[in-house]
C-alpha cells in the first residue's frame, strides 16, 4: 500500500531553516507528482498547499507566499521529495504533510520560535 514517511521537522529559531524529507513506497513514485502541504495548529485550520513537484522535478509550483522562501525537490532514485524552508517565520509553524493523489504522510512538526 501507498506509505509517506516524512521527517526533518522541529524547533528552529526565526530566520532559521529546516529540510524536509518525505520517502514513499507503495506506488510509481518516478511518474508520480507529489505536494507539500502544512496545518497551523489550533482548532478549525485547513491544510493549505505549500508546494507542487512534477514527476521529473522539472516544473514545480508554489503558495504565492512562499516561493521566495521554500524550495521543492525530489529524488526519484530515493523516491524522496523534499521541502528546503529557509528564512523561517513564526508563523509558518505548523504540520507539515506530504502528498500524493489523495494520500497523506503522519506529518512533521515545525515550530518556529524564539
Amino acid at each position: 500500500q501507498v506509505q509517506l514517511v516524512e521527517s526533518g521537522g522541529g524547533l528552529v529559531q526565526p530566520g532559521g531553516s529546516l529540510r524536509l524529507s518525505c520517502t514513499a513506497s507503495g506506488f510509481s513514485f518516478a511518474t508520480s507528482p507529489m505536494a507539500w502541504y502544512r496545518q497551523p495548529p489550533g482548532l478549525g485550520t485547513e491544510r493549505d498547499l505549500v508546494a507542487t513537484i512534477s514527476p521529473t522535478g522539472r516544473a514545480t509550483n508554489y503558495a504565492r507566499s512562499l516561493k521566495e522562501r521554500f524550495t521543492i525537490s525530489r529524488d526519484n532514485a530515493k523516491n524522496t521529495v523534499y521541502l528546503e524552508m529557509n528564512g523561517l517565520k513564526p508563523e509558518d509553524t505548523a504540520t507539515y504533510y506530504c502528498n500524493f493523489d489523495w494520500h497523506w504522510g503522519q506529518g512533521t512538526q515545525v515550530t518556529v520560535s524564539s
